[in-house]
């Protein structure tokens, strides 16, 4: 089934006191190029994170946004440090002391001396995070390939009938060869008989002549190689892989095609039928530079 290459997914996970993030946006591009933005204490992340994507986008320009934001599944601890306390206890005891003060030490006069209260902060690795960071991921990943399904499921539809349509006309193009022909031989028939009115008409050099321009003319190569690349181009819909760059070359074989048939033919009415396909593919080069 056929992807397109624009699509959008986003995915979230929750643990270890971390809300994790992800936001996915992908349009077109020659290749697979993808763009990660992470926080710095994410950074490490990046390189499983874009070997994830790669498995599973095969073409397009990815842009992933990731973030990291507290739950308060955990918080902070604050310690005391009782040898510091008690140290600084005696110290004002004995300060006291030697002042012949007489106020007794609180615990207001304990509270703000510096490194008496410790904050301790929980440790983070960020390689444990990884199974939440791909959890999001994933789920990031769902919702793009969705969408670009989705958008692959109308592309499809859409060219399947340009398809059919490029076919019929090809079918007029066949059928009305043979009459260029025939339509060329009376033409020089009639011309002849115009110019030299009182001279027989040489029937051997006249087939030699008719002979020369319907080799010259044929298309019959041309038309049967249009069809064939139509049928490859239509098994190429069905398939499960990336194929847009093989659509794209289809579409530039066809138009090779195409224009010889219209450089051979010498036929109004052949042309006018090589203008309306060569917009029908012109249409569909368009749509087949946003399919994976």
């Amino acid at each position: 089934m056929l992807r397109s290459m624009t699509g959008f997914g986003r995915g979230e996970s929750c643990g270890q006191g971390k809300k994790f993030t992800v936001e996915l946006k992908s349009v077109n591009h020659r290749f697979c190029e993808v763009v990660l933005r992470l926080p710095r204490n994410m950074v490490s992340l990046e390189e499983p994170a874009r070997r994830l994507i790669q498995s599973r986008i095969s073409r397009g320009r990815i842009d992933g946004y990731f973030s990291a934001e507290e739950c308060g599944e955990k918080s902070p601890v604050v310690k005391v440090d009782k040898a510091l306390a008690t140290s600084y206890y005696k110290a004002m005891e004995e300060l006291k002391a030697t002042l012949g003060l007489r106020d007794p030490v609180t615990i207001q006069h304990l509270i703000n001396l510096p490194g008496l209260l410790v904050v301790d902060e929980p440790d983070e690795d960020e390689k444990t995070w990884w199974p939440l960071v791909a959890e999001a991921l994933e789920q990031a990943l769902d919702g793009l390939v969705e969408m670009r399904l989705a958008e692959g499921s109308q592309l499809e539809a859409d060219l399947t009938r340009r398809l059919e349509r490029i076919a019929e006309l090809n079918e007029q193009i066949k059928t009305r060869a043979p009459l260029v022909v025939t339509e060329y031989h009376n033409r020089l028939t009639q011309r002849l008989k115009e110019w030299l009115p009182d001279t027989p008409l040489d029937q051997a050099r006249l087939a030699a002549e008719v002979a020369i321009f319907a080799e010259r003319s044929s298309i019959t190569e041309e038309v049967v190689r249009l069809a064939s690349h139509l049928v490859q181009f239509r098994e190429c819909l069905k398939s499960d892989g990336p194929v847009g760059r093989k659509l794209d070359f289809l579409i530039q074989e066809m138009n090779r095609e195409i224009n010889t048939i219209a450089s051979k033919a010498s036929d109004l009415e052949i042309s006018r039928v090589v203008v309306e396909v060569k917009s029908e593919l012109e249409k569909m080069r368009e749509q087949v530079q946003n399919i994976e």
